[in-house]
């Protein structure tokens, strides 16, 4: 696995590259977070696991009881196509580490890179058959694994109605455990004693707007004080304006493209939706035709958006922000955590009693306290409601790909 990591370092700029012309990234980020990300995940994972124990019960003389860990067998993986390397390396490297051997499915419509590490990963020993790597339509491919009977831990990243579908194979076939990443409607609370309004809104706009809001914990829902509002939201328009939509492959792009047609015209819709039901298009909403074609879309900001509003309430997996505005600390945590979702949020004030209230408050699997989007491996990510089940990255990962076995030995 180190080797493995080493090749994928090794190759990181061609993998950059590859994955740039399959989804669109901003060659900027893809660099970091896919390639980068992938190299650091599965070392990080080569490094940890000759430091997983199993564990010895505080039994009574006359026994000893052992607690094992064993690898659960076989691992279907399903990613998405936003960030493929990134995400496919979260279930790989703690799936292999632990013993067991994959089956991935990559996204029809992103899935060259995740091909070519597994081609690295022979290279550098890995045997045949650990990783395999199985390309197809979801409605093929993807079930095909969900119903296999012989996958024993199904791991999934992506949306919410294809996570029921993959609950409902498990059910049909023999039972096997499903883990689920399903996306959010993240909010970033704003209150008015934040440090800096500037700082606040240029970091709000890069966790919402980079790789055009296509990103799972994206902060696609603004809630800000009301004293404040106005004033945030045109430091929120200016740090927007700001940001470089264009070709992902030039260097100077900050927001790359649109994965599809159908993507950008779902996130058009949701702002003619936002329009109809009361909500004000404050900058942005439009779609931006390039010269090399390609799917590219402004930075949009939607004022006005109630809590029950569609823009409020479902995930664009755009660049659609949906800004409120609030009043108290309670209705704050309301409106936060008033939609299906848990998976990811940001509080910014200079209180720090309120940012523990809030941290204990807001119902997420992540709290960003005055930043928004950072993190390393040794935290957890996941979400709770229906944003999904088990986490992924840090040592907590492994407790998907492991099953608990008791030894009961009489003395």
């Amino acid at each position: 696995m180190l080797k493995w990591a080493e090749l994928i370092e090794r190759e990181a700029l061609a993998l950059t590259v590859l994955g740039v012309r399959d989804n669109g990234t901003e060659f900027a980020m893809a660099f970091k977070a896919e390639a980068g990300s992938a190299a650091g995940t599965i070392r990080y994972y080569a490094e940890a696991l000759d430091k997983i124990y199993g564990e010895i019960a505080p039994t009574a003389e006359t026994h000893l009881g052992m607690i094992l860990r064993e690898p659960v067998g076989v691992v279907g993986a399903i990613v998405p196509w936003n960030f493929p390397l990134m995400i496919g390396a979260w279930k790989l490297g703690p799936a292999i580490a632990a013993g067991n051997s994959v089956v991935l499915k990559p996204a029809e419509t992103a899935s060259l890179t995740l091909i070519r590490i597994a081609e690295l990963a022979l290279e550098a020993g890995l045997p045949e058959g650990v990783l395999n790597v199985v390309t197809g339509r979801g409605a093929v491919a993807g079930e095909a694994l969900a119903l296999s009977m012989d996958v024993d831990v199904l791991v999934f990243t992506g949306s919410g109605p294809v996570g029921r579908r993959l609950l409902e194979y498990s059910a049909q076939s023999n039972l096997k455990r499903v883990y689920l990443e399903l996306g959010g409607k993240s909010p970033s609370i704003v209150f008015d004693d934040v440090k800096d309004i500037a700082q606040a809104a240029k970091v709000t706009a890069n966790g919402m707007f980079r790789n055009s809001g296509q990103v799972c914990v994206a902060c696609s829902r603004l809630v800000v004080q009301r004293g404040i509002h106005d004033e945030f939201v045109a430091e929120l328009a200016k740090a927007a304006g700001s940001l470089k939509v264009g070709d992902p492959l030039d260097m100077t792009t900050q927001v790359g493209a649109i994965n599809s047609e159908r993507q950008l015209l779902q996130s058009l819709g949701f702002v003619e939706k936002a329009t109809q039901e009361g909500g004000s298009i404050h900058t942005g909403g439009r779609r931006i035709l390039q010269e090399t074609g390609g799917y590219y879309m402004e930075p949009t900001i939607v004022t006005d958006v109630g809590i029950g509003d569609t823009l409020a309430q479902k995930e664009v997996f755009g660049p659609v922000l949906a800004v409120s505005a609030f009043d108290t600390e309670e209705e704050a945590v309301a409106m936060a955590n008033g939609t299906e979702y848990g998976l990811s949020s940001g509080v910014w004030t200079s209180d720090l009693s309120r940012a523990h209230r809030m941290i204990r408050s807001v119902r997420a699997g992540v709290v960003h306290v005055n930043t928004y989007g950072g993190s390393d491996m040794t935290v957890p990510l996941g979400g709770v409601k229906q944003s999904g089940n088990g986490h992924d990255k840090s040592l907590h990962a492994f407790d998907k790909y492991v099953d608990l076995k008791t030894a009961w030995i009489q003395l």
